[in-house]
Parts: structure tokens; C-alpha cells; sequence
């Protein structure tokens, strides 16, 4: 009799515990998403100036430090004044702010293109107002980039941000060195793409953006500087340059400038040390060093870029 009470206690014991609620366990904490980083090669052109702001050439693969995200990364390709073939997207604004400066900025665009193009090069021409127009696909042939700058035509508003981003999806397709030139008295009125949408678009393309700002009158009363800023913050993130220019002398000198810094680039490409990221976005640092009596170096590229693509 105690035998069968004990197993009966038994029995309903097990039965409390089967019917009992599961122990309530506190989640994992949260880890940040972790992204996988196809490690393919990372083309960095970099532009090393002096004191003075001119060009720095004959530097070598040892002077260069190349970090991704505070890593120190291995060179795995260095070219002294690279000679990868260029192409360049010619972006001229023509507003109707531009009329009075427009035909000076085509002529001086034709002496860029002549000094610049070699038969492996290739340039492409773009107009920009209300709307933006590829007028010469890109081509080393100069009489047809001539007839695609003489040809371009007066609008009413400035969709320079549009611009920017169809000028850097056409880049994007390219190879070799890439280049976007934009001329223009720096404002937005029209365009369709945002700054950051325009500004991504240019970055994923890998092309250095040369803004040449014309200002007619310096401090002309009304004038609205958010383009200009924009334009500026967009030239230093790739690696490229700004020029303000009143007069036709300053025109041309810009474009001598750009063209002394195409020629004497250096190319460093790395392969990734690190083939996962928690950000969408790495950050590229390079410094250089040179002879101990050497000046100071400047230097300039792009600051970083993306690991996933946009779309288009």
C-alpha cells in the first residue's frame, strides 16, 4: 500500500512539471549587421602638390601609406603618373545665369579638350538647364567634341545635381581613369536628385570631380552660395579640385592646372585586408613621406567608398 501512494505521488508530480510554463530566457543581445566585402582590387588616384600647390612628381611606391578604416593595407599596384587611358565628362552649365560667360567657357573648354586627349582618351560633353543632355558620346575624335561644345544651347533653370549624378552613371560604365569637369556659377534650382543621391553616384563611379565655379562678379549682391558649397565638399570627397574664375585668364588657367594634375597621378591599388564591415561606407587614408629637406606635401584622393551598390 505504501509502494502504490509513493508511485501515485510520483506520478503526479511529473505530471505539475510537464504542465509547468518554460522558463522565460532573455534574448541575445543585438550584434550590428555585419556585411561580407567581396575583396577585389580598390583604385586609389592620388594627387601629391608642394607648399606652393603644384604637382609633386617622381615619387615612389615606399613614400606612400595607404590605410582602409585606420588598417594599414598592402600596395599591390603602383603607377608613377599613371598612364591608364582617362575619361572625362565635360559638364558645361547653360542657364540662363550663364549667358553673358557662355560662349568664353566654350571656348576655353575646346582649348582644355585640345591640350588634354590623347588617342586613348576619351571625352564626353554634357550640358545642363532645365534638363541634361549628353551631346558627344565619349570620343578622342576633337572635331566632334568641338561641334558638341559649339553646339550646346541657353535654358532657363540649373538641374545641376541631375547633372552630376547621369555624368557619373555614364563614368561608371568606363574604364581606366575617371574624370567629371563641371563649369558652372554653382547653383540648383530644377534637379530631380538630392546632393547626398548625386554626390553617391559620383563616388561609386570612382571620378574626380573638378568644379570650376564663375563667379562674374565676386560678391554680386543675392548670390546664392549653397550650390557653390556643395560643389566644393563634392570635389574634396573624390579626390578632386575646386577653381573659382572671373575672367577668361582664370578660366584657362584652371583647366592648365587640372590638366598638369592628370598627368601626374599616382595609382595605388590595394586589395582589402578585411573582408567584413559593419558600415556600408570605408574610409581610405593615405600619407606620404618624402626626402628630410623635402616641403610639406598635400595630398589629395578619395576619402573612402562604398561596399554595396546603390540602384541606379
Amino acid at each position: 500500500m505504501r509502494k502504490s501512494a509513493t508511485a501515485i505521488l510520483l506520478l503526479l508530480a511529473c505530471a505539475a512539471y510537464a504542465q509547468r510554463p518554460p522558463a522565460q530566457t532573455q534574448p541575445p543581445p543585438a550584434s550590428p549587421p555585419t556585411l561580407k566585402v567581396d575583396v577585389k582590387l580598390v583604385n586609389v588616384y592620388v594627387t601629391v602638390t608642394d607648399a606652393h600647390g603644384g604637382p609633386v612628381a617622381g615619387l615612389k611606391k615606399e613614400n606612400f601609406t595607404v590605410q582602409e578604416d585606420g588598417r594599414d593595407q598592402t600596395i599591390s599596384v603602383f603607377d608613377k603618373e599613371s598612364a591608364a587611358p582617362l575619361s572625362i565628362a565635360l559638364a558645361i552649365d547653360t542657364s540662363l545665369s550663364t549667358r553673358h560667360d557662355l560662349p568664353l567657357e566654350q571656348a576655353s573648354a575646346k582649348r582644355f579638350a585640345h591640350a588634354i586627349l590623347r588617342p586613348v582618351d576619351a571625352l564626353s560633353v554634357f550640358s545642363f538647364s532645365e534638363s541634361v543632355l549628353q551631346t558627344t558620346s565619349y570620343t578622342p575624335d576633337l572635331k566632334r567634341i568641338d561641334e558638341g561644345i559649339d553646339h550646346i544651347r541657353l535654358g532657363a533653370a540649373t538641374a545641376l545635381f541631375d547633372a552630376v549624378y547621369l555624368a557619373s552613371r555614364s563614368l561608371d560604365r568606363r574604364q581606366g581613369r575617371k574624370v567629371m569637369v563641371l563649369i558652372t556659377d554653382g547653383g540648383d534650382t530644377i534637379s530631380r536628385v538630392d546632393y547626398k543621391g548625386a554626390a553617391r553616384a559620383a563616388e561609386e563611379a570612382e571620378a574626380l570631380v573638378y568644379s570650376i565655379i564663375v563667379v562674374p562678379i565676386e560678391n554680386s549682391a543675392g548670390r546664392e552660395t549653397g550650390g557653390e558649397h556643395a560643389l566644393i565638399q563634392l570635389s574634396e570627397d573624390t579626390g578632386g579640385k575646386y577653381y573659382y574664375a572671373t575672367s577668361m585668364s582664370q578660366l584657362d588657367d584652371a583647366f592648365r592646372q587640372i590638366g598638369d594634375e592628370l598627368r601626374t597621378q599616382y595609382l595605388l591599388a590595394y586589395y582589402p585586408s578585411q573582408r567584413l564591415s559593419n558600415s556600408q561606407f570605408r574610409r581610405i587614408q593615405v600619407s606620404v613621406s618624402g626626402p628630410p629637406d623635402s616641403p610639406g606635401y598635400h595630398v589629395r584622393h578619395r576619402v573612402g567608398y562604398y561596399t554595396t551598390k546603390s540602384d541606379f
